[in-house]
């Protein structure tokens, strides 16, 4: 392993391979560093928000040559299975995080990032100002790092962060479930069906397959007998929208996706002298749709600020203080609408919430609109 690069990268997700290609792009040298072997599938809902498409044609992906489906109508249906219809004026399109994560990492190679991939980060140590990266590989010394390591890694928890600290609560305590599946859906739509303590997102994707990905409490699976398979047939599907869905759809893999011990709680935006990019930073909720538009557009703040601290513009603690403003008059609000918005998802204020935002357009367009943001 090389020891000594202008910038570290913890994890190889969207918004760690953004921001190493941006710094690759700029001249520097950089290392990421990525538990896995690319390529391979993340829970997620792959549905990214169009303010992203500009940056990603930007950074060198050629989403025009992939005939990708683009999505402008919103569905979501209360837990007995009523729909209600809404427009997304800014819209989005489908893919999956296997594809677009792997075609981002092939992207950083041929920049002369540094990839380590089956690389496991231990502890980042910040000494003498410069970042140490201890690996199960090896340690690399860097003049900085930034840490994209996702939704919950084993760095929060030796950090100690204050999300992992949290008893289980209403922000903090689930588990999310995916599949690919080839469903009758129309493909420029997005559609969200609640069920007792969660909701169920569908959408499509590349090659005519649908992310059917959902979100549901801890406790929802513990009171199945810890089987998915039990906890679909008793509570998902209630919803006989989604009952229909399961039953009809074919199932690209046979096995979900999952991941649990999801929060939702407000998190440090600096971690030892590092920038947390992505879910590290802050994660909105998945029926709010915008995860990964979120994750690419925190990598571009952090980098025009680490270029500057790089130009010796600005001292290191400018760099975290300016970055920490600029993330919160971008995201702040949207994650506080999410929060809200998901208060009222999956219980017994979902059919009320729905009817009140399709009598009121211009109450639900502004909602939707607030969980968006501008191109970057």
């Amino acid at each position: 392993m090389q020891t000594d690069f202008d910038i570290g990268v913890v994890g190889g997700g969207l918004a760690g391979l953004s921001f190493a290609i941006l710094c690759a792009d700029e001249g520097y040298s950089v290392a990421l560093f990525e538990k896995e072997e690319y390529p391979f599938h993340k829970v997620c809902g792959e549905y990214i928000s169009l303010e992203s498409y500009g940056f990603l044609q930007r950074i060198g992906l050629p989403l025009n040559d992939w005939n990708l489906p683009v999505i402008k109508k919103l569905v979501v249906s209360d837990q007995n299975g009523k729909a209600y219809n809404f427009k997304l004026d800014l819209g989005g399109f489908g893919i999956t995080r296997y594809k677009i994560d792997d075609e981002l990492y092939h992207l950083a190679a041929e920049k002369r990032v540094l990839v380590y991939t089956n690389t496991k980060v231990n502890d980042v140590l910040f000494e003498d100002d410069t970042h140490i990266i201890q690996t199960n590989k090896g340690e690399a010394a860097v003049k900085t790092a930034v840490c994209a390591c996702g939704k919950r890694s084993n760095l929060d928890v030796r950090w100690q962060r204050n999300f992992v600290q949290q008893k289980p609560g209403k922000l903090n305590n689930y588990i999310g479930v995916k599949y690919h599946v080839l469903c009758d859906q129309p493909a420029d739509e997005i559609a969200l069906h609640n069920f007792n303590d969660g909701y169920c997102g569908i959408s499509a994707v590349e090659e005519n397959k649908y992310c059917l990905c959902y979100l549901t409490t801890a406790n929802n699976l513990s009171m199945s007998n810890n089987s998915i398979r039990e906890m679909q047939e008793q509570v998902l599907f209630r919803n006989p929208v989604l009952k229909k869905i399961f039953n009809t759809a074919e199932f690209v893999n046979s096995l979900p996706y999952t991941i649990s011990q999801i929060s939702f709680e407000k998190k440090t935006l600096v971690e030892k002298h590092m920038l947390m990019l992505g879910d590290a930073a802050g994660m909105i909720t998945p029926l709010c749709g915008n995860g990964m538009s979120m994750a690419m557009h925190s990598a571009a703040l952090a980098f025009d600020q680490m270029r500057l601290f790089f130009q010796k513009k600005i001292s290191r603690n400018e760099m975290e203080k300016n970055y920490l403003k600029r993330w919160n008059k971008n995201f702040s609000s949207r994650l506080a609408t999410g929060r809200f918005v998901q208060r009222f998802m999956g219980n017994n204020s979902t059919s009320l919430f729905l009817k009140l935002m399709h009598a009121v357009p211009l109450l639900s367009e502004r909602v939707i609109r607030s969980t968006h943001g501008n191109a970057f």
